[in-house]
């Protein structure tokens, strides 16, 4: 199966910028989008034969993803259940009969770390939620975790120790979801690949310089990691400040 996940920072606007393109040529079993940015009925949106699934934030213009999928899910259900974090239309989850897919939009910590406090209730909410979906079968969660996990993920780690995205706190959280039992793809293949990046400031040149983050990912579950067949980059696909990733499992 292959998966592909996308932060498109507007769907409305990246729609203009090739993504039915990308979309059609990948012809992914399951395509979830992060930062939609829109509510459902903003824009026409539909691909022959796939399915949608929406949820869009309360505050219009903000957040919200998506998920477009092949194949009938069991079930489908939105946000966590808990009431701080279910206005901002953050995470979608299918049941699938082998596995639940979980398709998260994780907040940021903004500038000055002014959301820090409740990045980390968020974090600790999170890991609960996709370990009680791991107790009953494998799970896959895929999104923007607006996180670079080790010094490897981003270009200039020593000037952005303590930036949104690369405080020990964030670093240590996602430290503690993987440990709780879930490998992230893309490094479980490449553990030692420089310069691969997801995400490029709009400022400086970045993404022209490749002077990058990478902070959007595939994590399985520890005991489906040998299903790993490929985790890709796509890092010449434009139309966002973030670039598509992809998992293909056996």
């Amino acid at each position: 199966m292959r998966f592909v996940s996308w932060n498109v920072n507007g769907l409305r606007a990246c729609l203009g910028k090739g993504f039915e393109d990308f979309f059609k040529k990948i012809d992914a079993d399951i395509f979830c989008i992060q930062e939609t940015k829109m509510q459902k009925e903003q824009a026409e949106v539909h691909f022959d034969g796939y399915l949608q699934f929406w949820n869009s934030a309360v505050k219009k213009g903000y957040s919200g993803t998506a998920v477009f999928a092949k194949n009938e899910p069991l079930s489908v259900s939105y946000d966590m259940g808990i009431e701080e974090h279910d206005s901002e239309g953050r995470i979608i989850t299918l049941e699938y009969e082998d596995f639940f897919l979980v398709n998260v939009y994780t907040p940021n910590a903004q500038r000055e770390l002014a959301r820090l406090n409740y990045r980390m209730r968020w974090e600790d909410d999170f890991r609960a939620y996709v370990k009680k979906l791991d107790l009953q079968k494998p799970v896959i969660v895929c999104g923007d975790l607006n996180v670079a996990h080790k010094e490897i993920d981003l270009k200039n780690p020593k000037t952005n120790v303590g930036n949104a995205g690369f405080t020990p706190e964030e670093r240590e959280k996602m430290t503690k979801l993987l440990e709780s039992g879930f490998v992230d793809s893309f490094r479980y293949l490449y553990p030692d690949k420089t310069g691969a990046y997801t995400w490029w400031s709009y400022m400086f040149n970045a993404r022209a310089n490749n002077a990058g983050w990478r902070i959007d990912y595939f994590l399985v579950s520890e005991r489906i990691k040998d299903k790993i067949k490929d985790a890709k980059i796509h890092s010449d696909v434009f139309g966002s400040d973030h670039c598509p990733v992809e998992l293909e499992i056996f």
